[in-house]
C-alpha cells in the first residue's frame, strides 16, 4: 500500500513539472501579445482625460445625421492637404493610418445606413482594402499603404451622427458628435457620375483622444488660424446638411420629402427646432421692462407707451406733493395735553 501511494505521489509531481513549462509558456505568450498589442489608445486617454461621454439616463436628445460636403468652406480643412505633408494629415488620412495600425476599430456600414459598435459588427481593414481595391503590401504580419495609394483625394463627404440633448444633472444643453463615415467618390470604367461608396463607421468616442494631436486649418484668409480636429467637433465648427434623424419609423427625409423644396423645408424646420428648444430650455428670455414686449412692433405704440409712463410719473409727484403739504399743516395746529391729577 505504501508502494502504491508513493507510485502516485510520484506520477503526480512528474505531472505537474510537466505542466509547469506549457503553463509557463502560455503565460509568456500572452505577455507577448499583450506587448505586441497597441498601448497607444490608453496613452493617448490618459494624455487627454478631458473627453466626456453622453450620459446614457438624460431627460430629452434628438439624433441627427448629417452630410459633410468638404468642398464647402467650413468642412474644406477636413479635406486639406490631400496628400501628407510631414505631420500634416487631413481627417481621412488620420483614420485610415489609426485603423490600418490596429489603434481604433472599425464597423461596417449597414444597408439601412445605422451603426452598429457589436463586436460581429467590425471590420478588419484588409477586408476594406480588398472591397475597394486599395493596393496594400504585407510585411512581417503588417499592412503597409503608401500615402499615394490612401484614396483621400476621393473622401469628398462625410456622414456624421450627432445627438443635441439636455443634461439635468448640470442643467445644460450640448451637441455631441457620436459617429463618423467616410464617404468616397469613385468614377467607374464607363464615366459619368461618380458612385458613391461609405466605407465604414468610427466610433467617435474611439477617434477623439487622437483628435487632439492633429490640426485644422480654419480660415483662407489667415493660414495661421488653426485649431484642433477635437476642438473643431466639440464647437460644432463643420456644416452638414440633415438627411436622417431617429424616427420610430426609421425613415430619411427623402423617404417622405419627394421634391427639394420639400427636403429644404423640413430640414429648416428640424434646425430651427432644435435652435428653438436650446434657446427656451430655460423658459423664455427675461424682459426688462414693460417695454420689450412691443420693441420689435409699431414706434408708435412705443411713443405712446412712453408718454402713458411719463403722466403716470406726474401724478405720482403731484399726489407726493400734496401728501407732504398736509402733513405739513397738520404739524403746525397745537398740541393739546391732558394731565392727570391725583385726588
Amino acid at each position: 500500500m505504501k508502494r502504491l501511494l508513493s507510485v502516485l505521489i510520484i506520477a503526480l509531481v512528474a505531472a505537474s513539472a510537466m505542466a509547469q513549462p506549457k503553463m509557463r509558456r502560455s503565460q509568456a505568450a500572452a505577455k507577448k501579445a499583450q506587448a505586441a498589442a497597441p498601448q497607444m489608445t490608453r496613452r493617448a486617454q490618459l494624455m487627454f482625460p478631458t473627453a466626456v461621454e453622453m450620459p446614457q439616463d438624460v431627460v430629452w436628445r434628438r439624433d441627427i445625421y448629417r452630410e459633410l460636403d468638404l468642398m464647402q468652406e467650413p468642412n474644406s480643412g477636413l479635406y486639406y492637404p490631400v496628400e501628407p505633408m510631414g505631420r500634416q494629415l487631413n481627417l481621412f488620412t488620420y483614420i485610415f493610418k489609426l485603423a490600418l495600425n490596429g489603434y481604433i476599430p472599425i464597423y461596417e456600414y449597414r444597408l439601412d445606413g445605422n451603426e452598429s459598435f457589436t463586436d460581429s459588427s467590425k471590420v478588419k481593414m484588409q477586408t476594406v482594402l480588398d472591397n475597394y481595391h486599395i493596393y496594400y503590401e504585407e510585411q512581417d504580419g503588417k499592412l503597409r499603404v503608401d500615402n499615394s495609394d490612401i484614396p483621400s483625394a476621393e473622401v469628398t463627404r462625410y456622414y456624421l451622427k450627432e445627438s443635441a440633448y439636455y443634461d439635468q444633472a448640470n442643467s445644460s444643453f450640448h451637441r455631441k458628435v457620436v459617429a463618423i463615415c467616410p464617404v468616397m467618390f469613385r468614377e467607374d470604367d464607363f464615366g459619368g457620375e461618380p458612385s458613391r461608396y461609405p466605407l465604414f463607421w468610427v466610433k467617435y468616442s474611439d477617434l477623439e483622444p487622437f483628435l487632439s494631436r492633429q490640426e485644422v486649418m480654419t480660415s483662407n484668409l489667415n493660414n495661421a488660424a488653426t485649431m484642433s480636429l477635437e476642438d473643431y467637433f466639440a464647437l460644432n465648427k463643420y456644416k452638414g446638411s440633415i438627411y436622417k434623424t431617429n424616427n420610430m419609423l426609421g425613415r430619411t427625409l427623402a423617404q417622405y420629402c419627394t421634391t427639394d423644396s420639400a427636403m429644404a423645408k423640413e430640414q429648416k424646420r428640424i434646425e430651427d427646432e432644435l435652435a428653438k428648444f436650446e434657446t427656451h430650455i430655460f423658459g423664455d428670455p427675461a424682459r426688462k421692462d414693460s417695454l420689450d414686449s412691443i420693441a420689435k412692433n409699431d414706434p408708435k405704440a412705443i411713443k405712446a407707451a412712453q408718454k402713458a409712463a411719463k403722466k403716470r410719473n406726474r401724478r405720482s409727484r403731484r399726489s407726493s406733493a400734496s401728501q407732504s403739504t398736509a402733513v405739513s399743516s397738520g404739524s403746525s395746529a397745537p398740541r393739546v395735553t391732558v394731565r392727570r391729577q391725583r385726588h
